[in-house]
């Protein structure tokens, strides 16, 4: 069975580290690809582009190489090439390779990791809210990472080779948000994983609650991203392209609650924070969602009653309300479609049984009320 061997990650000339941003709360899925692109001399000798590319590219192994080639991660002239092929003189060669995320190496640490599924290239594992991806600043352990390196290596580090803070992750969520991640547990598994997230294949759907009733049943939003301005652990919507990235968020209405509706979400994209920003964007916020200002009353008229209730919900459920509930992508290997699922967590499904009978009783007291007028 082939396991994922880590050494230090390599500086790369296309990141540029973000200033004051919270390790803990993590991006769901980007910046995971370094981007390369060179411009071949006009007297270039003929030599294989692998060849040519070693050279050139820090730690490029042949065999990462040859892998991003045959998933079409590495163009020239904005064509797919084979891997015997030879570069020529002005050639434009443009390079996407997966990248690790953070420098450092953590130690695997024994916990019990909720598998849902596993075989000799990748696993699928369950995220409970509160439990981090991979450490950052102030957190070195106790992270689904350092679980992931035990588990990956029998709970050893062979060689003298030390995990880093990548552990075969190809996607990650918000340390408050639950759900399902997919793993790699070779390097292929990794490269052909992340050309389906690059390529936008990977079916995602996530669960929310948020404040308020959309008018519609269903809907697209589609809204730049960037840091914000100020605050720079928080992401905000802006329409400077230099500054912003494209997010796409599709979302359709499961069920309304008075005062806050459960959604589902099917991203396109996947920004730091994207779910959490765009329904914030249009007057929609995460419930308890206290980086976004949804863990307080944002509808419905604050009295006694009513903002004890809410204080009960936000006392089971004190963490954004977002679930990444379903998984699909097709099995590096065997080109299998796979598809998985998971229940809501007990957090959120308390929470939305209290809205449930919250919204029965207003109903009864509204008729009650109507009756009790004089014709």
């Amino acid at each position: 069975m082939g396991r994922m061997l880590y050494s230090k990650p390599e500086t790369l000339e296309t990141e540029k580290p973000l200033k004051n941003i919270d390790s803990r709360d993590e991006p769901e899925t980007e910046e995971y690809y370094e981007h390369h692109r060179i411009t071949c001399d006009p007297k270039q000798s003929p030599i294989r582009i692998d060849k040519f590319l070693m050279d050139r590219i820090e730690r490029a192994t042949r065999t990462k190489l040859r892998d991003a080639i045959d998933l079409g991660f590495i163009r020239v002239n904005e064509r797919h090439v084979n891997a015997n092929y030879k570069v020529k003189p002005n050639d434009m060669i443009t390079v996407v390779l997966p990248k690790p995320v953070s420098s450092g190496v953590l130690e695997p640490e024994k916990m019990d990791l909720d598998i849902r599924y596993e075989d000799e290239d990748l696993l699928i594992v369950y995220k409970p809210a509160g439990l981090s991806v991979h450490p950052g600043v102030g957190i070195h352990h106790g992270t689904l990472v350092n679980g992931l390196a035990y588990h990956l290596n029998d709970g050893t580090i062979g060689d003298g080779v030390g995990f880093n803070a990548r552990a075969g992750l190809v996607h990650r969520i918000d340390k408050d948000t639950t759900g399902l991640l997919v793993v790699a547990k070779t390097e292929y598994a990794m490269a052909h994983l992340a050309k389906q997230f690059y390529d936008h294949t990977i079916e995602r759907t996530y669960n929310a609650l948020i404040w308020g009733e959309p008018e519609a049943d269903n809907g697209t939003i589609e809204k730049m991203l960037a840091r914000h301005p100020r605050y720079r652990m928080l992401m905000a919507v802006t329409e400077d392209p230099e500054e912003g990235k494209f997010a796409v968020t599709h979302w359709k209405m499961l069920e309304r609650l008075a005062y806050v509706s459960l959604v589902e979400c099917k991203l396109e994209t996947g920004r730091t924070h994207q779910i959490r920003v765009h329904f914030k964007s249009i007057g929609h916020t995460l419930f308890g969602d206290e980086k976004y200002g949804g863990n307080r009353i944002l509808k419905g008229t604050v009295y006694t009653k009513y903002k004890q209730f809410v204080d009960n919900c936000l006392a089971i459920l004190p963490r954004q309300a977002l679930h990444a509930r379903t998984l699909g992508f097709t099995h590096p290997r065997t080109g299998e479609r796979m598809h998985f699922t998971t229940d809501l967590p007990t957090d959120m499904v308390q929470v939305i049984e209290k809205w449930r009978t919250y919204v029965g009783a207003r109903k009864v007291d509204l008729e009650m009320m109507r009756e009790s007028l004089p014709e």
